[in-house]
């Protein structure tokens, strides 16, 4: 049990992140498609099972222990941790980066594994779903106003690019102009946003895991394949040294980044005037890199 919540605890500090998808680290951590067929189990047919069997057997068939421990780590992750993620993303947030990176950089070495079944229209769809998430990631950001409706909408889109490894419902929500609005309702507990926000989500997240669950069932290799081009594209999102076009005006009349473009860590220091915090950076994106390769590891023995 507590297992499952420390792994909900680190999808909701991915979550946070524009540019991380908790589902990556669903993925990394080996509950990924119990947690999409647990999810796909939440459907009209429910009612008559509760008639026929009973709560018990409604609480058994969508695997209830697992989603509740798991999704009460992910809320404790986002309500305790938004602040912390804001202020590194601001004040260290190279460093931030290169963690994510070596995180994202073993998932597609991970995800990669798993597919049983290597041919050309597998690497054909892992390339597809690489350029599709690097031309999505590259995309400025627009401006949503914060209606309710407008709020309903992007937790659906969100939740659902939360649950696909390599794409981040945070930066959608950032490309839709609303990660400010919905980030500051979470800091303030603002509960009717967050109400709405969560209605979005829980409607986004049953309609979207029937889809994919039943594409793993049917079509496993040709969709990990695709999962794990996202991430390799998503890499382009978590490079740690950026450097900022455009700023905007938060609601609080803070600047923050807008547009940003990628460069060298040499390159970064010559326009910018600081340090590119090469040492630093690289170790990060190790340990990023071994703490996957060491979930793994521990991931095949408890098989064994």
């Amino acid at each position: 049990m507590w297992s499952n919540y420390f792994k909900g605890v680190a999808m909701g500090a991915a979550d946070v992140v524009p540019g991380v998808s908790g589902g990556t680290i669903a993925f990394i951590s080996g509950i990924y498609e119990r947690l999409i067929g647990a999810l796909a189990q939440i459907s009209p047919g429910l009612w008559t099972v509760f008639r026929k069997q009973g709560v018990q057997a409604v609480w058994r068939q969508i695997d209830g222990t697992f989603l509740v421990v798991l999704f009460a780590g992910i809320l404790t992750s986002v309500f305790t941790l938004s602040k912390l993620i804001s202020y590194l993303l601001v004040q260290h947030a190279a460093l931030l980066w290169a963690f994510f990176f070596g995180l994202i950089l073993g998932s597609v070495w991970f995800i990669g594994r798993a597919i049983k079944e290597r041919s050309i229209i597998t690497s054909f769809l892992l390339v597809a779903g690489a350029i599709c998430a690097y031309i999505l990631t590259s995309f400025a950001p627009t401006s949503m106003e914060p209606t309710y409706l407008n709020i309903f909408i992007s937790g659906a889109i969100a939740i659902c690019a939360m649950i696909l490894p390599g794409v981040s419902g945070s930066f959608l929500l950032l490309l839709l102009g609303m990660y400010s609005p919905i980030l500051t309702a979470v800091k303030g507990f603002d509960v009717t946003v967050l109400a709405i926000f969560a209605s979005g989500c829980v409607i986004g997240l049953v309609s979207f895991t029937h889809v994919l669950n039943w594409l793993l069932k049917r079509y496993h290799d040709a969709t990990l394949a695709v999962l794990t081009g996202f991430m390799l594209g998503a890499l382009n999102k978590v490079w740690p040294w950026k450097y900022t076009l455009e700023y905007r005006i938060d609601s609080h009349g803070n600047t923050q980044p807008l547009v940003q473009m990628n460069v060298s860590p040499i390159r970064y220091e010559s326009i910018t005037g600081e340090s590119s915090q090469l040492i630093a950076v690289i170790l990060l994106a190790v340990l990023g890199l071994a703490i996957v390769l060491l979930l793994e590891k521990l991931r095949t023995s408890y098989q064994k």
